[in-house]
């Protein structure tokens, strides 16, 4: 299992997991879901509900990684699998986001 700290507008939002069985989780902080005023993370992860699980890496946060020429010299520099989502999200979504929300590893 891995996982990581959602920020946003670098306040603690949620924690992100993969499990070992490959499903992906998103659940917002405690603190983050009741506050009225902190915003959903994404349209698509609302604050309806606390914990989502999808057996894909969820929409929003795939839209955080590069694409094309930039995701290959990406990987190839990074040693990362082209296929691997979430490894790549956890080496380059941390700073220099487009938008408001940020990744970081949570260190085991």
């Amino acid at each position: 299992m891995r996982s990581a700290n959602v920020y946003c507008n670098h306040e603690l939002a949620g924690v992100l997991t993969k499990e070992d069985d490959g499903i992906y989780t998103f659940r917002y902080t405690e603190d983050y879901y009741v506050n009225p005023s902190a915003p959903a993370i994404s349209l698509t992860l609302p604050k309806t509900q606390q914990e989502y699980k999808s057996d894909i890496l969820f929409p929003f946060f795939s839209s955080l990684l590069a694409e094309g020429v930039n995701r290959k010299l990406q990987c190839r520099r990074l040693k990362i699998d082209e296929r691997d989502d979430f490894s790549l999200l956890l080496a380059t979504a941390g700073s220099n986001t487009i938008g408001a929300v940020t990744v970081r590893p949570i260190q085991s």
